[in-house]
């Protein structure tokens, strides 16, 4: 499926994680499709040995899946993640998701967002407080961010420039004192904004 789809080339095929992180160091993939489940080394390890690699630097790795248990889930997202997606994701969202991640963007499957959210502890004011400093402009992009949106479909949606939306987004993870999309989502939910 990967290989009849424009604009993506696969350029490598691993059957354990040390093979995986192996190949990765060699053809430095703008994407990398991890198992959880693999021999000799987990994907969970693989993932944190090519997310720690400044060799690989660039490499987006995209947890993909059968078990969408939590320990997997935080565990991938701990290792460096940039998204974790179910397998019976539906081939045109799993094609959409590799495009989405070599952008440079997060994602992680509907169900496992529900379930990071629902076990994400609520923390004090800070993230709430913060969020009443955003423009209007900023809180519209923050919904869209936590309704799982990329850049692009912000854009369109909000009718703005995708540059402009990346540049609202670089703005919330300031303002908000967060380091991915991933916890933009978890700061929109405990602000009540994502609702």
């Amino acid at each position: 499926m990967l290989n009849a789809s424009d604009g993506i080339e696969v350029v490598g095929e691993a059957g354990q994680g040390e093979e995986g992180v192996r190949l990765t160091k060699a053809t430095k993939p703008d994407v990398v499709m991890m198992d959880v489940r693999m021999p000799v080394l987990n994907g969970i390890e693989a993932t944190r040995r090519i997310t720690n690699d400044p060799s690989c630097a660039g490499t987006r790795v995209v947890v993909l899946t059968t078990f969408g248990l939590d320990e997997y889930v935080f565990g991938a997202l701990r290792a460096g993640a940039t998204g974790f997606l179910l397998k019976d994701t539906p081939p045109e969202q799993l094609l959409q998701a590799i495009r989405v991640a070599a952008d440079g963007e997060a994602l992680l499957s509907p169900s496992i967002t529900r379930r990071l959210i629902e076990a994400f502890p609520q923390s004090p004011e800070a993230p709430r407080r913060a969020a009443l400093d955003l423009t209007e402009r900023e809180t519209d992009v923050l919904r869209l961010v936590a309704r799982g949106l990329s850049n692009a479909d912000i854009a369109r949606q909000l009718q703005i420039g995708p540059a402009t939306v990346k540049t609202y987004v670089s703005r919330l993870l300031t303002k908000l004192d967060v380091g991915t999309r991933v916890h933009l989502v978890i700061a929109a939910y405990e602000s009540g904004l994502a609702g």
